[in-house]
């Protein structure tokens, strides 16, 4: 199958007062188009980081990192927004809706930064809020609608430019066990509809769940094989 992302030899240093600390650690990394993954591990183990990789935040002291098409490496911070705007699609724990524009405005945004859709932008914001069961809530401002309606409005948000890949970062973490396992299916769905989806993700159970699960352990990844045994074996 063809990659969609490809991290090769991947290690992040920072520095802090008295050193350098390694938040990546000779990462190899890959995902094929249309795979879940799901990334665990414990606070400070990296995931953030690898994360920040995969969706441009950050770039790598040492090694390569590709996604979509494109060699991320030492791409500038305004060509690389540009990029993000158009393949990846990020939905976050705490939401991030702008509270002072309506659901249906917050879903044209990423539209009108990237200037897609032109002409398009509100009938493609209700057929995704169509897709997500909210066009009844479009008219409405985030503080209106429940925290599990906010998150599908963030999915529906991160689906405006019709990215190949989604990124979650802890994206059920703040919802009711309810609300989570009807995020959970929202993401199945989007694999069958041939998106990518990479999640990170501190629920065991929902990790579980996901066809591939890989962990992050001071800087460096688990073998996949390592991961799934020892999640079998805590059922």
């Amino acid at each position: 199958m063809e990659k969609l992302i490809s991290l090769q030899n991947v290690e992040k240093t920072y520095k802090i007062k008295g050193g350098l600390i390694r938040a990546l650690d000779g990462v190899d990394f890959e995902v094929s188009a249309g795979e879940f993954v799901a990334i665990v591990g414990p606070s400070g183990s990296g995931k953030s980081t690898l994360i920040n990789m995969i969706t441009g935040i950050d770039r790598p002291t040492k090694g390569e990192v590709y996604v979509a098409g494109q060699r991320l490496t030492h791409m500038g911070e305004d060509k690389v927004a540009g990029w993000r705007g158009k393949n990846v699609g990020v939905v976050f724990q705490f939401f991030q809706l702008l509270p002072s524009l309506t659901v249906k405005e917050n879903v044209m945004m990423p539209m009108t930064y990237a200037g897609t859709y032109k002409g398009k932008r509100n009938e493609r914001a209700l057929e995704l809020l169509d897709m997500v069961d909210l066009v009844e809530v479009a008219e409405k401002y985030p503080s209106q609608i429940s925290g599990g309606q906010q998150q599908r409005a963030a999915i529906a948000r991160a689906l405006a430019n019709d990215p190949p890949l989604i990124v979650g970062d802890e994206p059920t973490g703040n919802l009711d066990m309810v609300s989570a396992g009807l995020m959970f299916s929202l993401f199945e769905d989007l694999i069958a509809r041939g998106k990518t989806m990479v999640m990170v993700t501190h629920d065991k159970d929902l990790a579980g769940k996901v066809p591939r699960v890989q962990e992050v352990r001071d800087g460096r990844l688990l073998l996949a094989s390592e991961v799934n045994e020892r999640l079998v074996s805590k059922r």
